[in-house]
């Protein structure tokens, strides 16, 4: 596999609403390698509001992709230029989001239905940057979902834009009569066309996204041939996942091969987060997945969300309750 493709093998999914800079860096604590990605950020919102909120990240959340929303080409080759300056490692373009509030705005799921339009976009963002410009996209919309709908889909964009990474969610995307939650779990998930997409495309990168729950079910995905695995709620809602991807998914060492390394280091960067000025529900919020289903868990989370909510709330609440866990807890 090519150097710049290994950095896709393990990636944590882009998730409106979850996937801020404070989940970032707290993800980051817990895998070096894996590859994460900021919330979608339209290309009016930036080009149009205020810079510096849409992208500005910390530096220790690196490698980081910025997931663009749009379909302009001058507009997302702008927003791929800006993201390079910042000094984002990807840029990654949105045709799988199925709500319908960008669907008006020709964003996300709904430019399937359009090759070209997606094709002369990534064309413009990888003719402006000199960093990956990569697309995620959904197997099919609406009665447009056989497989050969999304090969050509693929095969147009790739031949005409020389895109080379191509992360796949496994589902297609209702557009009409599911909400985005629903389009997450009610169209079945069908890997074997995504298996079959890199057979047929064998020169390509491609990525696997949607339902995949365990280390167990990505590395059986890895073995069909697939370059890399996608996770989003799971990485987020059981986060302690994360902590032996470098080993198992990258060869190289775990940061907390003891586990009772771990909690006084979160405790540190939650106290260093409060001390910045971050309201300690900012931080905590992301954080209330971890060591789920271990012993203490349940009070570490009852504690938090009945606490990290109040005025003047401070570290000292995150320490008081990741001290519930018990440090052999992995």
């Amino acid at each position: 596999m090519p150097a710049s493709h290994y950095k896709h093998r393990y990636s944590v999914a882009p998730m409106m609403d979850w996937t801020t800079s404070e989940c970032r860096q707290f993800h980051r604590i817990l895998s070096k390698q894996t590859l994460l990605y900021t919330e979608m950020v339209t290309s009016g919102a930036i080009i149009h509001g205020e810079k510096e909120r849409f992208l500005d990240f910390d530096r220790s959340e690196h490698p980081v992709a910025l997931q663009l929303g749009g379909h302009d080409p001058k507009d997302l080759a702008t927003c791929a230029k800006l993201a390079q300056q910042w000094g984002y490692d990807e840029v990654n373009l949105n045709a799988g989001c199925p709500s319908d509030r960008v669907q008006n705005g020709m964003i996300g799921a709904i430019l399937m239905a359009h090759s070209q339009v997606v094709s002369d976009a990534m064309k413009a963002m990888q003719d402006a940057v000199d960093i990956e410009v990569t697309l995620k996209h959904r197997i099919g919309i609406d009665d447009q979902d056989s497989y050969e709908f999304m090969r050509d889909f693929v095969g147009t964009v790739q031949a005409e834009s020389n895109c080379k990474t191509f992360i796949v969610h496994a589902r297609k995307a209702i557009l009409q009569g599911l909400s985005p939650k629903e389009n997450r779990e009610i169209p079945p998930l069908e890997y074997e066309r995504v298996i079959q997409l890199k057979k047929d495309f064998p020169h390509l990168n491609i990525v696997i996204n949607g339902g995949i729950k365990s280390h167990q079910d990505s590395l059986a995905l890895l073995e069909q041939g697939l370059d890399g695995v996608m996770i989003g709620r799971e990485a987020y809602q059981s986060p302690l996942s994360l902590v032996n991807v470098d080993s198992i998914f990258y060869g190289t060492t775990d940061s907390f091969s003891q586990p009772e390394m771990l909690n006084p280091f979160l405790i540190d960067w939650v106290n260093q987060q409060v001390a910045s000025g971050k309201p300690l529900k900012y931080v905590a919020r992301h954080m209330l997945g971890l060591y789920s289903g271990k012993p203490g868990s349940r009070q570490y989370r009852r504690y938090m969300s009945e606490n990290m909510h109040k005025d003047q709330a401070g570290s000292d609440i995150f320490e008081h309750a990741i001290n519930l866990i018990k440090a052999d807890s992995f």
